[in-house]
């Protein structure tokens, strides 16, 4: 069986996701209020600009009617003016803007009106905007050094608050991870804050103790029904005993063994459930234990034993192991039994160290079997052929009480291959 998934290497953990969300909202803010500052500030210039310029045109047009001399900077025609004003048709005061840079003058706004009518001079004032437009320049430096030290210093505050949810989330994964593997004991338990990762958290220990109470019940039903049925079955045997020879009586003697069988694997999987089974262990060989598993099988099937010096040992002085010798003669019954019942010829066993390899050339284990594991009186697929589905789950059982694991794979070229690994 499959182990739980451990997180991708390659993946990106929530917490830099986190972190590198803030960060950027972080620059979405500092960009907005700065061009925010940046337009009103340049508006708020050009508008104190313009009302300058009109004030002092005002002015000077009161000299230069009443004494014809030109004060505050006015002048008459100047050369720089903009074309827009040029063209006065009337006696208001009107402005333009004047984008030019001239030496140490920058941008400035122009006041101007005719003095007399159509046929009349145009008087003009120049104010110039480049000192403002220097202090706004270094304003928005400020600004932007400003917004990065604050980015600088909230960057590893938001890694931090991420981590602290990530830690959170990953102990509710963890939770969820060992439920899966069949701990159904894990609890994430209280968390701290009253938030969504809290209520996940709960719902996922609610989860737990549904499915908790569902798989005992279905064990201890499990385990009634083995106990009340070997009694009667055993009964049965004895009457068989009692038929006359003949093929009604081999019939029902097959029959009757059969359902013996599947009583005996049921009280064994009930005992699997409620952790009454403990290994006895010993050193032995772990070639002689294959081949003795698989000769009591009565299959047919090839053991080759795999290693350095392999071809010049014999199979019963392979390399030794400590291990239940018991346990694991079932683990590798039940795996060649499966792969002749569900699978097809040639059946190979192979032993190489500590790992046991048992392939067929049928049509491989099913998808959800591959995924989720073996379930009790579930085969998979119809091709798989006909059976209750309780070999792989002993097997897989265990292969867990010898601290061994079972991974379940299809070969490239097809067929079902079952390794396992002892401790």
């Amino acid at each position: 069986m499959r182990p739980f998934p451990r997180p991708r290497p390659d993946r990106v953990s929530l917490r830099w996701k986190i972190a590198a969300l803030a960060a950027a909202t972080a620059c979405l803010v500092a960009a907005a209020v700065g061009a925010l500052v940046h337009v009103w500030t340049a508006r708020d210039i050009r508008g104190r600009a313009e009302a300058q310029a009109l004030n002092s045109l005002y002015a000077a047009m009161e000299v230069h009617r009443r004494t014809g001399t030109l004060t505050n900077g006015a002048d008459l025609d100047p050369a720089g003016l903009p074309a827009s004003l040029r063209r006065l048709t009337d006696t208001s005061r009107h402005t333009a803007y004047d984008g030019r840079v001239d030496g140490n003058l920058g941008p400035s706004v122009w006041a101007a009106v005719r003095t007399d009518g159509r046929g009349g001079r145009v008087l003009a004032v120049q104010v110039n905007m480049g000192p403002e437009l220097h202090d706004l320049q270094r304003l928005d430096v400020t600004m932007t050094v400003a917004s990065l030290a604050a980015l600088v210093a909230a960057t590893p505050v938001a890694v931090y608050g991420a981590g602290l949810l990530a830690r959170r989330l990953r102990r509710v994964s963890e939770t969820a991870g060992r439920i899966s593997a069949g701990d159904l004991d894990a609890r994430t338990g209280p968390t701290k804050g009253r938030d969504e990762v809290a209520d996940i958290a709960a719902t996922v220990d609610l989860m737990a103790d549904s499915l908790s109470r569902r798989l005992r019940t279905e064990r201890q039903f499990t385990a009634d029904v083995a106990h009340e049925l070997r009694t009667p079955v055993g009964g049965l045997l004895a009457a068989v005993d009692l038929l006359p020879p003949g093929e009604t009586e081999d019939l029902l003697r097959a029959r009757v063994r059969d359902l013996r069988g599947l009583v005996e694997d049921l009280l064994e999987i009930s005992r699997l459930d409620a952790g009454a089974e403990r290994p006895v262990r010993a050193h032995v060989p772990l070639g002689a234990v294959v081949a003795e598993a698989v000769a009591r099988t009565g299959l047919d099937a090839r053991v080759t034993v795999t290693g350095p010096g392999a071809a010049a040992r014999a199979v019963e002085t392979a390399q030794t192991v400590e291990t239940d010798p018991r346990r694991l003669e079932r683990i590798v019954g039940n795996l060649v039994i499966n792969a002749h019942r569900h699978g097809a010829a040639p059946v190979e066993v192979t032993v190489e160290g500590r790992t046991v390899v048992v392939r067929d050339h049928g049509p491989g284990f099913p998808r959800d079997i591959l995924l989720g594991g073996p379930r009790r009186f579930h085969t998979g697929a119809a091709e798989r052929g006909s059976g209750h589905g309780l070999g792989l789950t002993i097997a897989l059982g265990q292969a867990r009480l010898l601290d061994a694991e079972l991974r379940l794979d299809n070969a490239p070229d097809g067929g079902a291959v079952a390794t396992l690994r002892l401790p």
